[in-house]
C-alpha cells in the first residue's frame, strides 16, 4: 500500500466511490439489496425439509446467561424464524424435553475440541446440542448449525466438530478519522466517528454478526497509516462504544498506532523506543486504554515504511520498537502486531528483498507478545505473487498472514474476482522450511514450529477489509464472497476454494444446482482471467496512483519503485525482472528446493516466469509459442474470457434475484470494456520493444498507443 496524501485520497474517493453510501438503520424489507450478506434466513420452500428441521427446533435451551451465549440463542431464534417460518422460544433449561436445541458452554463431557473456541454439534433423539468450552465456541456452533440449514444439509444423526486453526482471526480496516477509507471502494467508513460514542449505529451489530458467523474474532478499526488522534481520550471513548457492540459476538477491538505519538501527542522530545520517558508514555497510554476497554485486543504498527515514523529513525531495530510496546502490554491479555511491509527508497535495490533483509536478522529477538504480520507476497498484494520468502525464514518468530480483501490491484468494485484461489495458492505453497510439506499455512498456524521450545505460540490471519457504507457492504455484490472466503479460511485453511464458493452461493444467491455449478465455475476462473488481461506470467505493478488505470509506460515518480518500468523492465531484448544470481538474487531468499523450481527459465512455471527472469521476446516457451506470442495470447484471451463470464452470468438469470443479477451483469459489461483497455495498453506498449506483429488470429487494436495514453490521462483527471 503506497502512502497517499490526504487530499489525494479524498479526490480519489470522490471519483471512485459509489454515491450509494447510505447506512441503513434497520434490516431492509426483502433484503435483496445485499445488506443481509450470507445471513439470508429466507423461508425454506421445501416443505418436507422444513418440517424435518422443525422437529429438532421446538425450543432453544440455554445452560448459562453470558452475553455471548445470549447472542447465540438470539441468532438461532432469528434464523429459525426466517428459515422455518415460526418463532422458536428461548428457555433457561431443557430439563427432560427433547426436540430442541441445547446450548452448553463449559467443561466438555466428552472429548474436548482442539481449541477453546471450537465447538461440537451432536444430534440425539431429535435434540441438537451445541457445546464448547467457551461461549464464543457455542456462538460459532450456532452459526454452523444455521449454515447447515441454509445450505439444505440433513440434521438427522448430525455430528460436527470444528476448531479454529488460527488464534487471532481479524479484519484490518484502513479507515480514517475523516470518514474516508484508504483503498476503499464501497463507500465511506462504517464508523461514524462524529456520532460516537453518543449514537451507536445499528449497523455495527450487523457487522459483528457477519464476522462472528465466520469465526472472525478481532477488528482493527483504523488505518495502518495511523493518526495519533486515535490515542486520545476522546477517540478511545468512541472505540469503546464499538467494543461494547462487538463484545457479545466474541470480537475484540484493536488499534493501529502512530509510532511518533509520544512526540506529537505526548509532547516529548523523542519517540526513541529505548528512551525511558518514551517507554513510560506508552506504559501509561496502554494502561489508559485498558481502563476504558478492558478486553482490548492490542496494537497494530506500520513503522519505517512509506514515510511512516519508526524505531529506525533513532538507529533502533523493528524488534526494539515492537518490544517496547510489548513491555507496555505485559500486564494485559493483548498483543503487538508489527507489520513487515517495509522497503527503502533505494534505486539500486529490489523491493522484493526488502522485508526479508530487514526482518530475518531479528528472528528470535521479538518479545513473545509480538506477532510479525507479513503480506502474502513480497511486493504488495499483486494479482499473483510468489509467497513471501519470510514465511520460510523465521522459525523463532510468530508470523501472521496479511491478505487483502479490498481489491486494490484487482479492479476495485468493478471487476468480478473471487480471491479464495489467490489465498489458497499462498497458503498451500511449500516453503520447504522443515522439508517437504512445510506449507505457508503450517507456518502461520504454528504447527510447523509449534513443537519446538523456541517456536511460535501465537497465530494470526488478517484480511484488509473490503467493507464500506454502501448498502451492500462491499460495492460489487460478488465481492462479499471474498470477505466470506477469508473468514472461512482463517478458521480452517484446509477448506477448498470451490467448497467455500458453493457454500456462499447457497447462502447468498441460489439453491438451484445447475446455477450453483455454473456460478462456482465462473468464480473459480475469475482470478486467472483477470491475471491474463492484467499481469500475466509475472508482470507486476503496471500502474501508479490509484492502482486502477493501465500505465505500463509510467516512469516518473519521486522514487523508482513507485514506477511501472521498475517492475517489468521491458527493453529491446525482452521483459521481466531478473531475480536470479545474475540479477538481484532475490531468489536466494527461498529454500534450495523452491529455488530449484523457479531458477531455470526453461522450467520455471509460466505464472512466475517474469517474476524471476528477464526473458527474450523470441524465446520459445513450453506452450510452443514465443514469449511475445504467449503474452499476446494471454492478453487477448483474458479480455475475451470476460465475454464468457457475461454469457455464464446471463445463463443463470432465472435462478437469481433480478436486481442482483442486473447489478452484476452491468459491472461485467464495464469489466469487459476495461479488460480491452488493459489489453490494448499492454500489447501496444510492449510492441514498441518487441517490434513484432500481433499473432494470428488476434487483430491489432483499433486505437493507437497515444490514444490509449490519452484515455488514461483523461481517466486520472476526471
Amino acid at each position: 500500500m503506497t502512502y497517499l496524501k490526504p487530499i489525494f485520497v479524498l479526490a480519489c474517493l470522490l471519483l471512485l466511490i459509489s454515491s450509494r453510501a447510505q447506512t441503513p438503520t434497520s434490516l431492509p424489507p426483502g433484503g435483496e439489496d445485499g445488506y443481509r450478506l450470507w445471513l439470508k434466513y429466507d423461508l425454506i420452500d421445501d416443505v418436507a425439509k422444513r418440517q424435518a428441521y422443525a422437529r429438532s427446533a421446538q425450543f432453544i435451551a440455554l445452560t448459562g446467561s453470558g452475553p455471548i451465549l445470549r447472542s447465540a440463542a438470539e441468532e438461532l431464534q432469528t434464523g429459525l424464524r426466517g428459515l422455518l417460518g415460526k418463532t422458536v422460544p428461548i428457555i433457561n433449561s431443557a430439563g427432560s424435553r427433547t426436540g430442541g436445541i441445547v446450548l452448553r458452554a463449559g467443561p466438555p463431557t466428552a472429548t474436548p475440541p482442539a481449541n477453546p473456541e471450537g465447538y461440537q454439534i451432536a444430534s440425539d433423539r431429535n435434540t441438537l446440542t451445541i457445546s464448547s468450552p467457551s461461549e464464543a465456541g457455542v456462538l460459532y456452533g450456532a452459526f454452523a448449525l444455521l449454515r447447515q440449514m441454509q445450505t439444505r444439509q440433513p440434521l438427522d444423526g448430525l455430528s460436527l466438530a470444528s476448531s479454529p486453526k488460527v488464534q487471532y482471526r481479524m479484519l484490518n480496516h484502513w479507515d480514517n478519522v475523516d470518514g474516508t477509507i484508504e483503498r476503499g471502494y464501497a463507500g465511506g467508513s462504517l464508523w461514524k466517528w462524529y456520532e460516537l460514542p453518543e449514537r451507536v449505529d445499528p449497523r455495527y451489530r450487523d457487522y459483528a454478526r457477519a464476522n462472528a458467523s465466520l469465526g472472525i474474532n478481532g477488528t482493527v478499526v483504523n488505518n495502518v497509516n495511523a493518526s495519533a488522534r486515535f490515542m486520545t481520550a476522546e477517540y478511545l471513548q468512541k472505540v469503546a462504544a464499538l467494543a461494547a457492540v462487538f463484545r457479545p459476538y466474541g470480537i475484540r477491538v484493536y488499534l493501529s498506532v502512530y509510532f511518533a505519538a509520544p512526540k506529537t501527542l505526548g509532547k516529548l522530545k523523542t519517540s526513541d523506543p529505548l528512551d525511558p520517558e518514551v517507554r513510560k508514555w506508552w506504559n501509561d497510554k496502554v494502561k489508559e486504554i485498558y481502563q476504558i476497554i478492558p478486553d482490548f485486543g492490542g496494537l497494530l504498527v506500520k513503522a519505517n515504511s512509506e514515510g511512516e515514523p519508526g524505531p529506525q529513525d533513532y538507529g533502533r531495530t523493528h524488534a526494539d520498537g515492537a518490544n517496547m510496546l510489548a513491555e507496555a502490554m505485559k500486564p494485559y491479555d493483548g498483543v503487538v502486531i508489527w507489520r513487515a511491509f517495509v522497503y527503502k527508497a533505494d534505486p539500486k535495490a529490489d523491493r522484493f528483498r526488502a522485508a526479508h533483509e530487514e526482518f530475518t536478522p531479528l528472528d528470535g529477538q521479538f518479545d513473545p507478545k509480538v506477532i510479525v504480520q507479513v503480506k502474502n507476497g513480497p511486493i504488495d498484494f499483486q494479482p499473483r505473487e510468489p509467497f513471501s520468502p519470510l514465511f520460510g525464514s523465521m522459525p523463532k518468530t510468530p508470523l501472521g498472514m496479511e491478505f487483502q480483501l479490498t481489491q486494490e490491484y484487482l479492479g476495485f468494485a468493478t471487476h468480478l474476482v473471487y480471491e479464495a484461489p489467490l489465498f489458497k495458492e499462498c497458503l498451500d505453497a511449500d516453503t520447504y522450511a522443515s522439508g517437504k510439506g512445510s506449507t505457508v499455512a503450517r507456518v502461520i498456524d504454528g504447527s510447523l514450529y509449534g513443537s519446538r521450545n523456541a517456536g511460535p505460540s501465537r497465530t494470526l490471519m488478517a484480511g484488509v477489509a473490503n467493507t464500506g457504507s454502501n448498502l451492500n457492504w462491499t460495492g460489487h455484490p460478488m465481492a462479499q464472497a471474498n470477505w466470506y472466503a477469508f473468514g472461512r479460511l482463517a478458521w480452517d485453511h484446509t477448506l477448498s476454494a470451490e467448497a467455500i464458493a458453493r457454500e456462499w452461493i447457497g447462502m447468498t444467491l441460489t439453491h438451484n444446482p445447475q446455477a450453483t455449478s455454473r456460478i462456482a465455475n465462473l468464480m473459480l476462473r475469475s482470478r486467472d482471467i483477470y491475471v491474463d488481461y492484467n499481469t500475466p506470467m509475472g508482470l507486476s505493478r503496471p500502474w501508479t496512483g490509484v492502482h486502477f488505470a493501465p500505465e505500463p509506460w509510467q516512469a516518473r515518480s519521486p522514487r523508482p519503485d513507485w514506477t511501472a518500468v521498475y517492475y517489468h523492465r521491458a527493453d529491446s531484448v525482452g521483459v521481466g525482472f531478473d531475480r536470479t544470481a545474475t540479477g538481484s538474487n532475490a531468489l536466494a531468499q527461498y529454500r534450495p528446493e523452491v529455488q530449484q523450481q523457479w531458477n531455470n527459465p526453461n522450467t520455471c512455471p509460466l505464472p512466475y516466469l517474469l517474476w524471476f527472469h528477464h526473458v527474450p521476446w523470441t524465446k520459445k516457451l513450453s506452450t510452443g509459442r514465443t514469449l511475445w506470442d504467449e503474452l499476446c495470447t494471454r492478453f487477448y484471451t483474458g479480455a475475451d474470457s470476460v465475454r464468457w463470464m457475461q454469457q455464464e452470468w446471463a445463463a443463470v438469470k432465472p435462478a437469481l434475484n433480478p436486481a442482483l443479477h442486473a447489478d452484476v451483469a452491468a459491472r461485467l459489461v464495464t469489466q469487459h470494456r476495461e479488460a480491452i483497455w488493459w489489453r490494448d495498453a499492454w500489447v501496444l506498449y510492449l510492441q514498441t520493444f518487441a517490434k513484432q506483429p500481433i499473432p494470428a488470429p488476434f487483430k491489432q487494436p483499433e486505437r493507437t498507443l497515444d490514444e490509449v495514453k490519452q484515455s488514461v490521462e483523461t481517466y486520472l483527471l476526471r
